[in-house]
């Protein structure tokens, strides 16, 4: 995982009306409870199906997408999808920009996503997070042997791991360099001669009139701001997810190969649907 991206040059946000708070409470209300009674619900159901099916979840990630997708509803934001999403067992890697991707790429996805170790303590998202069977890995890396265990456990139960090779989120506007260390994990024995990969791209298009990175949360930029703005926004933008061809991770010599096919594809993607 790399470094956080900044940028000097951040987006100025506009004071909030009376209007705008009318919007932040009555979408905020919705969305929290839709979310958090939902969470509630997940946790009851996997108190059935974790004794059943252990790493397995057949039932849960339904709930998961259901308030994914619910919350493009409540927010107002078009949400459209470009290409198939993969049915052969294998990960999907995306470029990041916002905390919405995580909104974006459940709501089609049954995806289990890879996550910085930080973010299981950030209150509210980390508890979302553990929840719905995200996988942390530290930095550290003398731990890169128990991470490709990890991945290996979950990839080889079926599950569709989701990374972000850039290693932190953008303004949406570019892809950064992919970080190849992640790739390793599938050219594993167990993995290398089965396992699918599916680039997808993210493409945010923000509200008319307002900055082209309206969606993008990167650097330090404070989550309750950006979150507040997201709720207050009258008119709202959209997103397309463009899913790519799916590969086979034994076409390619080494997960720098691979990392590299997978990064050009994301990128052009963007490029190809930004404008």
């Amino acid at each position: 995982m790399s470094a956080t991206w900044h940028s000097e040059d951040l987006p100025t946000a506009a004071p909030l009306t009376a209007a705008d708070w009318m919007r932040v409470l009555s979408r905020g209300a919705l969305l929290g409870g839709l979310t958090f009674g939902c969470l509630i619900l997940l946790l009851l159901v996997r108190l059935i199906e974790r004794p059943l099916y252990g790493v397995h979840r057949p039932w849960t990630p339904y709930i998961t997408q259901f308030v994914c997708r619910s919350a493009f509803g409540i927010l107002g934001i078009d949400r459209a999808t470009v290409g198939q999403q993969m049915r052969h067992k294998g990960a999907v890697v995306a470029n990041h920009s916002s905390w919405l991707d995580i909104f974006v790429l459940n709501a089609r996805n049954r995806v289990y996503f890879v996550s910085k170790a930080e973010v299981q303590n950030w209150p509210g998202i980390g508890w979302l997070a553990r929840a719905t069977g995200t996988v942390f890995i530290n930095r550290d890396p003398k731990e890169a042997k128990h991470h490709q265990q990890v991945f290996e456990e979950r990839l080889m139960a079926g599950h569709k791991l989701l990374f972000f090779p850039e290693g932190t989120s953008t303004d949406g506007l570019q892809v950064l360099p992919f970080k190849p260390t992640l790739f390793q994990a599938f050219f594993s024995a167990a993995l290398k001669d089965t396992l699918w990969v599916q680039p997808v791209s993210v493409v945010y298009h923000a509200p008319l009139g307002a900055d082209a990175r309206f969606y993008g949360w990167w650097g330090d930029m404070d989550f309750g701001s950006h979150l507040l703005q997201t709720l207050a926004a009258k008119e709202q933008g959209a997103v397309e997810v463009v899913y790519h061809s799916p590969v086979k991770v034994n076409a390619f010599k080494n997960r720098k190969a691979l990392s590299a096919y997978c990064e050009k594809a994301v990128k052009q993607g963007l490029q190809d649907y930004l404008t």
